[in-house]
């Protein structure tokens, strides 16, 4: 499979990465404007490095792209000449939806959104995906990629700005809670390795633990819950300080915030 990455920030390498290590291409072109960044992919003779993202296009069969959102109706208009309805187009793009990419390009190509996150790079991300009708045959190409780089999920389009915040953003909450309980542990006593290793691993844990058992979370809970117990009594508090209410609205909050951003794109 040829594929080009058009505009190489941190999510297109991630990409790049997670493509590189599945062994699912046979050329994949990466292109950014400053391509100085990208000099240590230039050792894997499947990569090719440009700026030229027509040459990519041109050469490739499925192009993804992941520029930043201000950015993406130019590169489409001005790269439209080497669209060709045999390419399968992929959209990274955050709250750039398929009937704004047809008006720019035409309904005659098969358009597909996907919202990965950035453990895509170590095979791990959660993606979400969603097409227009002429990419519903090719629906598969773009479940290939994904489940190659972790888990995917079709979806409405509808949902996928729930999905950017819930997916997209979410490592970076995810990250946020594994720093404050590294945090915790430290003041608990342990170093600070020791300590973000007992908390990356336990997060883990409890992914793991509801990924094989299919379990509720509170199941799980209630394994280690114990009548006047630490553990109650630390949920607890927790909760009177509002750790579940934080979480679900900062999460509403990032899912209001792309609403900005599809008006302006």
């Amino acid at each position: 499979m040829k594929i080009a990455i058009i505009g190489v920030g941190n999510l297109g390498l991630s990409i790049a990465k997670g493509l590189l290590s599945s062994n699912i291409t046979s050329s994949l072109y990466l292109t950014k404007r400053h391509i100085n960044s990208l000099e240590g992919l230039k050792s894997d003779k499947k990569v090719i490095i440009t700026n030229d993202n027509g040459e990519a296009i041109s050469n490739s069969d499925v192009i993804i792209f992941a520029v930043q959102p201000n950015h993406l109706a130019a590169v489409l208009r001005k790269n439209m000449q080497f669209i060709t309805p045999k390419h399968t187009l992929i959209s990274t793009i955050t709250g750039f939806s398929i009937e704004k990419i047809e008006g720019i390009i035409g309904d005659k190509n098969s358009v597909i959104r996907a919202m990965p996150n950035t453990a895509i790079a170590v095979g791990k991300s959660m993606t979400c995906i969603c097409s227009n009708e002429k990419a519903q045959l090719k629906l598969n190409t773009a479940i290939k990629i994904f489940d190659l780089l972790g888990t995917t999920l079709v979806i409405p389009e509808k949902q996928m700005q729930a999905a950017t915040v819930v997916c997209a953003s979410g490592i970076a909450f995810w990250m946020r809670l594994i720093r404050a309980t590294t945090q915790a542990a430290i003041q608990l006593g342990f170093d600070a390795k020791e300590a973000q290793q007992l908390a990356m691993h336990t997060a883990e844990g409890a992914a793991s633990l509801l990924i094989k058992t299919g379990n509720h979370p509170e199941q799980e809970i209630d394994k280690v819950t114990t009548p006047k117990g630490c553990t109650i009594e630390g949920l607890n508090e927790m909760e009177h300080q509002g750790l579940s209410s934080s979480l679900i609205r900062g999460m509403v909050t990032s899912f209001e915030k792309i609403d900005g951003i599809k008006k302006r794109t």
